[in-house]
């Protein structure tokens, strides 16, 4: 796929430049293909669950989340979280120029220590404050809020450490999901993506199924089908041209392909109302 399809990987949510918060609920607003469906953002992500619980899968790995859970994501990490019950809490975007000492992997944090706690909520509160006023030195001063988000990530998993689960499994889950990321536009299958990491499909399908109960398959189906979604209601491209950026051969297999997965042709799920 030629550099101007690759230039559309784009989100709605996060921004271009400084810290941004925004309420979980409003990033699962749309339906609930805009939270449990894969994605990845251009820029680092921090999500701090503070009520409710569900499952969260972050480089093809699953994990339960529950209260006081902090999942750090650096830029273009695939990831969906799915809620079994209502959730609140804050996603912070670290902005495509993020402070240099963020994690360069992903983190899940159960935060036990109250002061802890009390801590991230502060400097979210604070850093809200800063937001949404216009002081002077705004920038400035929410540029260093980010370097004070990295220390205190850094503290916890010194205190805490970092969920973990098979090693072997998670890594090569992991490189799966970047070069999904990488080539998510190339119109690439499973089969391709195993030769290039240099195993069978049916052993990145096993191991897939290991780290989050899905087959690999599925992870690149579901990762596609929620760019297309997310093409179709938030472009006004042509159907036909959604069907080539994201590599499908045709406008006919694409919507085969996207009607399988989610009911609907892509122009009726374009006309249907997002809730």
């Amino acid at each position: 796929m030629s550099s101007p399809a690759h230039n559309m990987h784009l989100s709605p949510e996060p921004p271009q430049t400084g810290l941004r918060m925004v309420p979980l609920q409003r990033l699962t607003a749309g339906g609930r293909w805009r939270a449990a469906a894969m994605r990845s953002y251009r820029a680092p992500l921090l999500l701090w669950f503070t009520r409710g619980q569900g499952r969260v899968t972050v480089a093809g790995t699953t994990s339960g989340f529950g209260a006081h859970n902090a999942i750090f994501l650096p830029a273009r990490t695939m990831h969906g979280f799915e809620a079994i019950s209502q959730i609140f809490g804050t996603a912070v975007f670290f902005g495509t120029d993020p402070d240099p000492t963020l994690p360069d992997h992903s983190l899940h944090l159960r935060i036990r220590d109250v002061m802890a706690q009390a801590e991230l909520t502060a400097l979210l509160e604070t850093i809200n404050r800063e937001d949404t006023g216009d002081r002077p030195a705004r920038h400035r001063a929410l540029q260093h809020y980010s370097g004070l988000l990295s220390v205190w990530l850094e503290r916890q998993v010194a205190v805490e450490g970092p969920h973990k689960a098979s090693k072997t499994a998670m890594d090569l889950a992991a490189r799966f999901t970047a070069l999904i990321e990488d080539q998510l536009f190339t119109g690439q299958n499973v089969s391709d993506y195993a030769e290039a990491l240099g195993v069978t499909p049916t052993h990145l399908s096993r191991v897939c199924r290991e780290t989050c109960g899905r087959p690999a398959s599925d992870l690149l189906a579901d990762r596609i089908t929620f760019e297309a979604r997310r093409l179709l209601i938030d472009t006004k491209l042509p159907v036909r041209r959604v069907a080539e950026v994201l590599g499908f051969t045709s406008p006919a297999y694409f919507t085969r392909a996207f009607r399988a997965r989610t009911g609907l042709t892509p122009s009726e799920f374009r006309e249907k109302p997002q809730h």
